[in-house]
């Protein structure tokens, strides 16, 4: 929905989480005065520092998931590299600052507006005249028409990922002069910020073959403070080189690489000075906080018993032998010859010395914290079985404490644990309201009832169920692998919260033992629809789960021969393990209410593809991101679903299956009015009855955490804020940090 993400850019557009902002007629205040505005969580986190105290030159190593498969951020398989490359080398008529809002990118727009709205609207844009390609031609009508042309959904051949906004436009023109372009709309278009961000030239978007082909690998004509030098494949990394044509402040580094580093792997390649930024998890935030505060207090042992070392965070130790393992395994050592070689004393003391070394080197980094403009969510699958009734979802919702969920993330790493009060907008956005109270907060009382209501009886008469089911039988209304007990080897663990064990104590197979690890794409939805762009946070960031009671705090609810018990799916993956924290917290909070739940594992890469988007599931966790454009990007997510041509159902994005026709109205009167007062009420009103459908509940507002080298300036955890990329670099020698805002 990913962070994605992120501002946040989406690359497929079929989601579409654009980077610009809402818009007004007139006056583009935002608010009224009579309204207040609310306020980001959490300030961004770059270390920032005035152009003039920033170092010229240098190389910084930036951590990514992945060296993207397409530079071209309008198709389907684009991801975050896609974007991040897009942001630093192309132009954006708009850019999002701190708090969420858009702003006119003064490089390459010097204003834009709605010029006519009778009998249509006309927006006019008059360009820096400054602004050009690296080939020399003046960016113009002819890049915007292009564009529109390609994205616009008439031609088939475009293999595009998304049209929306494009398709509203009748033309585009040449204005009084080379420095204007006016677009006329067909039809009136609120969002229209949203449009031509990033832009890419004529060459790329002319012709089908050129824009499904030409810029997958290489960008040859670009417009930004950097230009994309080189795509090694072979060493998993980009290269983006400072722009000798750039018009507007010179960029302070020589190059920007953007090397694909797995997230489990970053705190190793930040010791061993392979990069100088990431986005890092739990684990590696307790590594460099360690030597943090080894580094002040000196002369103090690291040791934290008889060959014990200190392990990540607060959670535990970590044994010598472990840390050989893991220092052998990073640096390319054979783990079984290093045992059958090096005696107990051996392996400690090289374990330690490892230990040492690294956080030396961890001294020098810092973890930069704030939140990504993007949320995770209780998914409710409301197509058949118990939950395709509104009472019982409702029920869900009240019975769970969405602010202890949200401490049980956040609080362990100091930032707000503030529960999310809208499906469509986060706290610093213009549309942000908290319409959480048209569904009501956790009520256990009120939850029992609501069930009762929905017919289903505490202690009720339950048929035996046969102890081997057929492989694809349903599950509490959704098909899926094997639930309960049974599916153990194909699901990775099933737990059964409420179930009676007679005895066993065991903690429940879904919680994950050890410190989180990385974020992987099961997580986000935005990242399966999406595939979002965010350098995002990892999904790891809480302490250890801890068991869910092996027997039931209440009777059993049953109706009709049936417990009332909900599937809930999570990935299996070392990165998930925040999720099934969150998980195990919610089943313990429905076991009190009644409801059984029936957690089952899956691999990371089935996650979305085979049981989200397919439906197979009851209840599931997953993230989407905010976007300044919730008109035009959170209607997929939430539109009513409706029959296709062949007879199957057409949900969008909208995995929950939960959608209504005042809805779906709702977003279409906002999307096309150009009242921003009026469009921004309207959106409200919107999130208003999605909660009170209660398909989704959000739950908290990801944290993101990025690891930096001390004298890295001007980069770090952005939140809302789009990067300034000519901003970033290193501290001068003897300048001290924090010196002011950055420019640009």
């Amino acid at each position: 929905m990913s962070n994605d993400g992120v501002g946040l850019r989406a690359v497929t557009r079929s989601v579409a989480f654009l980077i610009a902002g809402a818009l007004a007629v007139t006056a583009l205040s935002g608010c009224s005065s009579e309204e207040k505005r609310s306020k980001p969580l959490a300030a961004q986190d770059i270390a920032p520092a005035a152009r003039d105290r920033v170092a010229d030159g240098g190389t910084l190593h930036w951590a990514v998931d992945a060296v993207p498969e397409t530079l071209n951020t309008f198709q389907s398989d684009a991801d975050a590299t896609s974007t991040t490359v897009a942001q630093a080398v192309l132009p954006s008529m708009y850019r999002l600052d701190a708090n969420g809002r858009p702003q006119v990118h003064p490089d390459y727009l010097e204003s834009a507006k709605v010029v006519e709205t009778e009998p249509k609207q006309v927006v006019l844009y008059k360009l820096n005249q400054q602004a050009v390609w690296s080939d020399g031609r003046e960016i113009g009508a002819a890049d915007f028409a292009a564009q529109w042309r390609a994205l616009s959904g008439k031609d088939s051949a475009y293999w595009t990922a998304r049209n929306a906004g494009y398709d509203r436009i009748e033309k585009i023109e040449r204005g009084a002069d080379d420095l204007e372009v006016r677009v006329t709309f067909a039809r009136p278009y609120a969002d229209w910020r949203s449009l031509f961000s990033p832009l890419y030239p004529k060459d790329v978007m002319g012709t089908p073959d050129a824009f499904n082909d030409s810029a997958r690998k290489k960008l040859k004509v670009t417009a930004g403070p950097f230009t994309l030098k080189k795509v090694d494949r072979k060493d998993d990394e980009v290269i983006l080189t400072r722009s000798a044509r750039w018009w507007g402040h010179p960029a302070k580094l020589d190059q920007i690489v953007l090397r694909a580093v797995p997230r489990d792997k970053r705190a190793t390649a930040l010791a061993a000075g392979e990069i100088e930024l990431a986005d890092v998890d739990s684990e590696a935030l307790g590594r460099i906080g360690l030597a943090a505060r080894a580094g002040a207090k000196p002369g103090s042992s690291p040791l934290a018993g008889p060959g014990r070392l200190p392990g990540p965070g607060s959670a535990g130790n970590l044994s010598a032998a472990d840390a050989l393992r893991a220092w052998a395994l990073a640096h390319g050592d054979d783990e079984e010859d290093a045992d059958e070689e090096l005696s107990a004393r051996q392996k400690e003391r090289r374990a330690l010395a490892a230990y040492k070394r690294e956080q030396t080197a961890l001294k020098g980094f810092e973890v930069r914290r704030s939140l990504e403009p993007a949320y995770t969510q209780l998914a409710l699958n409301g197509a058949s079985g118990p939950l395709a009734d509104e009472r019982v979802r409702r029920a869900v919702a009240r019975a769970i404490d969405r602010k202890a969920l949200a401490g049980v993330v956040l609080s362990p790493l100091g930032l707000p644990a503030v529960p999310v009060g809208s499906h469509l907008a986060l706290s610093g956005q213009d549309a942000y309201a908290d319409n959480s109270g048209a569904l009501g907060g956790q009520d256990t009382e009120e939850a029992q009832a609501l069930l009762a209501d929905a017919g289903w009886v505490a202690g009720g008469k339950v048929e035996k169920e046969k102890k081997e089911k057929k492989k694809g039988e349903k599950a509490a209304g959704a098909e899926g692998k094997k639930t309960g007990r049974d599916s153990e080897k194909e699901d990775d663990g099933t737990y059964v919260v409420g179930e009676d064990d007679k005895g066993d104590d065991k903690e429940p197979k879904d919680h994950h033992k050890g410190a989180d690890g990385p974020r992987h794409l099961a997580q986000d939805g935005k990242q399966y629809a999406n595939k979002l762009r965010q350098g995002s946070a990892p999904g790891a960031y809480a302490p250890k789960g801890t068991a869910a009671p092996a027997a039931g705090a209440t009777k059993v609810l049953a109706k009709k021969g049936k417990a009332l018990a909900l599937r809930f799916v999570l990935p299996s993956g070392p990165g998930s393990g925040t999720l099934r924290t969150v998980a195990g917290r919610i089943s313990s909070m429905l076991e009190k209410v009644g409801i059984r739940t029936e957690i089952s594992k899956v691999s990371d890469e089935s996650y979305f593809k085979d049981h989200i988007a397919s439906g197979q599931y009851d209840l599931a966790l997953y993230s989407w991101p905010a976007s300044a454009f919730p008109a035009t990007d959170a209607r997929p997510i939430f539109a009513k679903p409706v029959p296709a041509a062949d007879g199957s159902l057409n949900v969008e994005q909208n995995y929950t299956r939960v959608g209504t026709d005042q809805v779906d109205q709702l977003f279409d009167q906002a999307v096309a009015t150009l009242d921003e007062g009026r469009s921004r009420s309207l959106i409200r009103k919107a999130d208003s009855r999605i909660w009170a459908a209660a398909g989704s509940i959000p739950l908290y507002q990801r944290p993101q955490l990025t690891a930096a080298k001390k004298d890295v300036v001007n980069a770090g955890a952005f939140g809302f804020q789009t990067p300034v990329y000519e901003d970033m670099g290193f501290l001068k020698k003897g300048v001290k940090a924090s010196a002011g805002p950055s420019a640009g």
